[in-house]
């Protein structure tokens, strides 16, 4: 990862001018080991994220919504006690270190102003938020770890903080280039190599590139930026030190002005992607090592790359772990019913062979009388053949003539009527499958825990999932059973779903429309059949699962750019995300019905109009409210 000092100093400039200044003014812990603070002040309002995961540890400001819980943490709670009202006072980095320290001035009850510092490493798996007062005396942490008869660092409230030991046997950059910098690089450079041609024994002298020894002797610098000085110095990324014959001039030059770059304040945010446009890093510099081999584009500051770089992405991996039970509910029962489908579709095309019973019977019938019992076989002329010719017919020989052709119109009546209910099973059966294929994109499309709560209710109301009932609740539905009856007993044992259902998603168009999408099926049907009026508009992907969208207009015909909107809303929250262009219909509400026996969101409309939308996310957050 190319979060490392160089990238972090570069970016603390940026929040630094941005934060100073401003108060706390709510603290929130959305994930265990993920911290939001609202700041508020004469630079405006704005979040500050900081994330300890050991993939996506960073600290940056952020425009999104994360979901919080119902019951904060404790150490948020604590957070907020000693920091809410506190106002940021300044940062501090370590050199060389990926730390950065917010200062705060903060108030107690009395109005006795204290100094509290709240450290941040990002530091990979050991990542960390620590807070400390005055006196540098660890108030708590994020992560309270080591030991003291370990010999570990020990972060625990009541103990001084300390800060991470060095990486051992690596350099400051800046502490070589500013001491007598050329001799001191020189006689570095040169100790390391002999160093390195010693150690393989003159059988593969200077074998190690520039950036594994830049890697090696300095911290602080990430891979990526080794390999980028290297490329820069000599053309190469993989250049050995062996081939170097300017003593590492090439390198302390490309290092130095990096430095340079990196804590001047002429930092740039750079995004690394791929053919497909997904991103594949970043950096403070621009990177020229790949050679148009990957995408690289200046974004617009490093908060916003940050944001846009891990924030969603992380958001959703949540989401799709914590969907992953769901998930695998739904994809089981479509399963079941495709493989239920397979096999009547299969019945049903045997049916087809039904009007050939009733001709055989017909045919018994008509020459009954050269029959004989226990024959097994009868030749007779087909005469519902076009061409004329005979027909061969299986008889049973302990059957009379009249028992055989009443067995082959009781078949013509079976498959009859097989086709029929068969025809109704197949229909049912599509329509189940549509309904999960809906309820797949629902949990595709869930932004967060409530959601995905909302969309189990509604499995549990189709049928899908089983209500859960926690032991303690069955306890005390059995105890109050026995002592006043089971009836009482039974209902005491239920299950109370206490989670407050979510309203439907609202955006105001730019003419000042307001807009709503539902969330899922249930809020599909709410919003449609409940919420709207009749002479509002409607509006949902063709032929595409999505949400339902309504323009509540008051019975006026909505403008261009209010409808257009709407229905790059409807593309957005549908299958259809991530494409190109989708069709989407719009009708008056009043034109949409309940499909008969349709499961939840399943509607028939009439006297509608098609618009092609494009599902653009950056229009539909601009609307959102």
């Amino acid at each position: 990862m190319p979060l490392d000092a160089l990238f972090l100093s570069a970016a603390a400039q940026e929040l630094t001018a941005r934060i100073t200044g401003l108060k706390v003014d709510k603290v929130y812990q959305p994930e265990r080991d993920v911290l939001v603070f609202k700041l508020r002040g004469g630079a405006g309002d704005c979040r500050l994220l900081f994330s300890a995961g050991a993939g996506d540890y960073r600290l940056h400001l952020t425009e999104s919504r994360l979901e919080n819980p119902a019951s904060p943490p404790m150490f948020c709670m604590l957070l907020r006690k000693y920091l809410t009202g506190a106002r940021i006072t300044g940062t501090r980095q370590p050199p060389a270190e990926r730390i950065l320290e917010l200062v705060f001035d903060a108030w107690d009850d009395s109005g006795a102003c204290h100094e509290r510092d709240l450290i941040f490493e990002l530091t990979g798996r050991s990542s960390n938020a620590i807070l400390t007062d005055s006196d540098g005396k660890i108030i708590d942490c994020l992560r309270r770890t080591g030991s003291e008869t370990e010999g570990k660092r020990v972060l625990f409230p009541g103990v001084i903080y300390e800060s991470p030991p060095p990486q051992e046997g690596k350099l400051a950059p800046l502490d070589v280039l500013r001491a007598e910098p050329k001799n001191m690089w020189r006689k570095l450079f040169d100790s390391n190599n002999d160093s390195n041609n010693d150690s393989n024994n003159g059988s593969n002298s200077g074998a190690q590139t520039a950036d594994k020894w830049l890697l090696s002797t300095f911290r602080g610098l990430s891979p990526l930026i080794c390999r980028e000085i290297s490329w820069r110095a000599y053309g190469r990324v993989d250049h050995r030190i062996g081939d170097i014959e300017d003593g590492g001039a090439a390198l302390r030059r490309e290092l130095f002005a990096l430095l340079e770059q990196a804590g001047a304040g002429n930092a740039e945010p750079w995004v690394i992607t791929d053919a497909d446009g997904a991103p594949r890093d970043f950096s403070f510099t621009r990177i020229m090592q790949y050679e148009g081999a990957l995408e690289v584009s200046r974004e617009n500051g490093f908060s916003a790359m940050l944001d846009g770089y891990y924030t969603r992405a992380a958001q959703m991996q949540r989401v799709r772990q914590r969907a992953s039970a769901t998930t695998k509910t739904v994809k089981n029962a479509r399963d079941r019913i495709l493989r239920k489908l397979a096999a009547q579709r299969e019945e049903l095309a045997l049916t087809g062979l039904r009007d050939s019973h009733r001709e055989c019977g017909d045919i018994i019938m008509a020459n009954m009388h050269q029959m004989k019992k226990g024959q097994s076989m009868l030749l007779a002329p087909d005469f519902f053949s076009d061409g004329g010719g005979t027909r061969e017919i299986r008889l049973d020989p302990l059957k009379t003539p009249q028992q055989n052709a009443a067995k082959y119109y009781k078949e013509y009546t079976k498959a009859k009527n097989a086709e029929r209910f068969l025809s109704e099973l197949i229909l049912a059966g599509e329509n189940e499958l549509e309904y999960l294929e809906s309820v797949l994109g629902e949990i595709g499309l869930a932004e967060g825990e409530k959601d995905l709560s909302e969309i189990r209710r509604e499995l549990v109301s189709t049928g899908y999932i089983k209500a859960q009932q926690s032991g303690n609740e069955k306890a005390k539905g059995n105890t109050k059973g026995n002592t006043k009856g089971n009836t009482k007993g039974n209902t005491k044992g239920k299950t109370k779903d206490k989670t407050k259902e979510q309203a439907p998603l609202r955006f105001v168009s730019s003419s000042g429309v307001p807009i709503s999408a539902g969330r899922n099926n249930l809020q599909n049907d709410k919003l449609t059949f409940k919420t709207a009026f009749k002479s509002d508009v409607w509006l949902h992907t063709r032929k595409i699962h999505g949400a339902h969208v309504i323009i509540s207009c008051g019975g006026v015909a909505p403008d261009g750019a209010t409808l257009s909107e709407a229905a790059s809303i409807a593309a957005y929250y549908s299958a259809a995300r991530g494409g190109g262009k989708a069709p989407v219909d719009y009708a008056l509400v009043k034109h949409v019905k309940k499909a008969p026996g349709g499961r939840p969101g399943m509607v028939l409309y009439t006297d509608y109009k098609t618009i092609a939308a494009t599902p653009d996310e950056e229009l539909v957050n601009s609307l959102r409210v």
